[in-house]
């Protein structure tokens, strides 16, 4: 208390003489020296010492340390600071109850809330750092990641931990208390063989994994969940990832000659004077079309009755002949806009596929990461097996929807006109020519020449969304990308299994990849472009459909090393084998076969690209890129028909893990 002696007595206000200030002084800066060090953060916020009971000369160096406030200077909050943990927590629950209650009508698909004597009642247990190894089926789901207004596989698999008893129910309310971290994330609709995530689980109890299992829809399986050190994280510890992508073969066929871009790639070769080179890329199938008009679409279109076949013609090549407008949307004769709906019509004349949703089936598969494709020994006979077990496996709910579908389709045909149900035939002929068609090895060699082009690092800021040239994060590595050389027969359709390896992936890349590599392929294109696709000029690749999109696993090379060290089990899918591959068999791969086959997901896309007179896809021809539109900027306006092609319908949900 001496050091107090030479500070300026001021005379004390009126009123009760309140308690000494140095004592009180004392006892704080007391308290803050006997506190351990690393709790001196918060003790400095409420114990500061008053500037009265500073040395007058003056603080000596380090004796004013633990006093001093944080903010001081011009412009500093006055008073006691604030903890910015718990702003942050203030601002991050204003937020979801704004989502929730304002923008969600009170529901959320990541907070689920009890009531408080629930809470308070509920048992205290040990929480510990865990890699949850999981597998789902994307159809249905709007990607990996949890949000409030859609439903997710993260989202569903929160609320089984919660129902297992895997997460309390006071962390119930947010993911974040548990530390939810994905490795890969996927985008809508697309499928997971393998994939992890990490955060804390109570995991005591030894059937955790089969409680949470039955608490998930069949499409998501929770494989194992395996203790990890405290600090893991499956984001960061991910070393690279493993895709694989089916496609029918028929995708590998060139567009048709009176689609606008096959107009343009025949009359941009002979422009140029290389008509000769592109039809020598396309030697194996320059023939098809015509075949295919000469013995399927003009024995349809000689037995129509004279009286409407010219107005058949018409409306047939309009709607092929697509124009996008200022508006942004596709103009036609507005009895032809229906081509895409009438096409899956179509399909429903020539196959039996069923609606889509999660149901049991069977297909013969090898799952080897680097070996053969995982569904290269599907063979008919089992898939007709399978067929006839998911058949007895429908229950009442799913006949009675049948026949509501029967009756519907039944009252729809009764008010098509003759010229309607002409188009319909003439566009099941297509789709039919299509699915019979066998791709040769020749097609199957020029595809892998392509897919070689994305060997090596790249910048592939033209295979994404808001991704500038100069972007560092632009550039990704790829280890791998190989088609299968066997195909393999579905039904009517022949496959093709491609899997790309990579250290990770941009939204839409890797269906941006494949749609790049079959245009090229299908247009006779020179592979150059997609070298040419690595520099600065921005052009329009479209994405391939998410139908045939699923992440066969991630790889955590360096971690399993470490784990070993330090007496943890090392992230491995190989002990799930067996599950797995009947899960994909069940849940993947046949429902890949059985939509391509009802929404003809791949033809539409094709038949999309191929048909909008527009100069976005011109990078094709003979013209190269410099033929084609250049986007100026990253936000551009893009015609809404082509939105979904292009991939600037972005939902926010990503096929990566960087």
């Amino acid at each position: 208390m001496a050091d107090n002696e030479n500070i300026p007595q001021v005379a004390p206000p009126s009123g009760p003489t309140p308690e000494p200030k140095p004592a009180a002084v004392a006892e704080a800066a007391q308290s803050t020296e006997n506190t351990p060090k690393e709790n001196n953060h918060d003790s400095n916020r409420s114990n500061t010492t008053p500037s009265s009971s500073k040395p007058a000369g003056g603080s000596t160096r380090g004796d004013d340390k633990p006093h001093k406030r944080k903010h001081t200077g011009f412009g500093a909050a006055k008073g006691e600071v604030p903890d910015k943990r718990e702003q942050v927590a203030q601002n991050r629950e204003a937020k979801r109850r704004r989502i929730i209650e304002g923008e969600n009508g009170g529901h959320s698909y990541m907070s689920i809330t009890f009531p408080p004597e629930e809470i308070a009642a509920e048992q205290r247990r040990p929480k510990r750092k865990v890699a949850v190894l999981i597998g789902y089926a994307g159809t249905g789901y709007h990607g990996i990641q949890i949000n409030h207004k859609e439903r997710t596989i993260e989202g569903d698999l929160f609320a089984a931990f919660v129902k297992a008893g895997a997460i309390s129910k006071v962390n119930a309310d947010d993911p974040k208390k548990s530390s939810l971290v994905r490795c890969a994330r996927t985008d809508k609709g697309v499928h997971a063989a393998g994939n992890v995530l990490s955060l804390k689980l109570i995991v005591e109890d030894p059937d955790i994994v089969e409680k949470i299992n039955s608490h998930l829809p069949d499409q998501i399986r929770v494989w194992g969940i395996q203790r990890t050190s405290n600090g893991f994280s499956c984001y960061q510890a991910c070393d690279s990832r493993w895709y694989e992508y089916l496609m029918p073969s028929y995708s590998l066929l060139p567009p048709h000659p009176k689609s606008f871009l096959g107009k343009k790639i025949i009359e941009s070769a002979k422009e140029k004077g290389v008509y000769d080179e592109y039809m020598s890329r396309l030697d194996d199938v320059k023939d098809f079309w015509e075949e295919v008009e000469k013995n399927d679409i003009k024995p349809i279109l000689d037995r129509l009755d004279p009286s409407i076949k010219p107005e058949v013609l018409r409306k047939l090549y309009a709607s092929v002949d697509q124009v996008l407008t200022d508006e942004t949307e596709p103009t036609q004769d507005n009895e032809g806009m229906a081509q895409d709906v009438e096409m899956k019509d179509a399909s429903e004349q020539s196959t039996a596929a069923q609606d889509g949703k999660p149901e049991a089936a069977k297909a013969d598969s090898d799952t080897k990461m680097e070996g053969t494709s995982a569904s290269d020994k599907l063979k008919d006979t089992k898939m007709e097996d399978a067929k006839a077990e998911s058949k007895s496996k429908q229950d009442s709910a799913f006949t009675v929807q049948k026949s509501k579908d029967s009756k519907s389709k039944s009252d729809k045909d009764k008010e098509l006109t003759p010229v309607e149900l002409a188009l319909r035939e003439i566009k099941a002929a297509y789709v039919a020519a299509k699915r019979r068609y066998r791709v040769t090895p020749v097609r199957i060699q020029r595809l892998q020449e392509a897919l070689n082009q994305y060997l090596g690092t790249r910048n592939f800021h033209n295979y994404t969304v808001m991704k500038a040239f100069k972007d560092a994060s632009a550039k990704r590595h790829i280890k791998s990308f190989q088609v299968n050389p066997n195909p393999i027969q579905i039904r009517d359709t022949e496959w093709l299994s491609l899997k790309v390896h990579g250290q990770s992936f941009m939204m839409h890349q890797i269906r941006k990849m494949v749609a790049m590599a079959v245009m090229v392929v299908r247009c006779g294109a020179p592979l150059d472009i997609i070298n040419q696709s690595y520099g600065p000029r921005r052009i329009s690749i479209p994405k391939a459909p998410g139908l045939g999109l699923m992440l066969e696993r991630p790889m955590f090379t360096e971690y399993n090393k470490k784990a070993v060290t330090i007496g943890r089990e090392p992230i491995d899918f190989a002990k799930y084998e067996d599950k797995i591959k009947a899960f994909k068999d069940e849940h993947i791969y046949r429902r890949m076969f059985e939509l391509e086959e009802k929404e003809n997901s791949f033809h539409l896309f094709f038949n999309q690209v191929d048909n909008y007179r527009t100069d976005y896809f011109l990078w094709v021809t003979a013209g190269g890129l410099e033929a084609s539109h250049e986007r100026s900027e990253r936000t551009e306006r893009v015609p809404k028909a082509l939105q979904a092609e292009l991939g600037d319908d972005a939902d926010g949900v990503e096929e990566r893990g960087d």
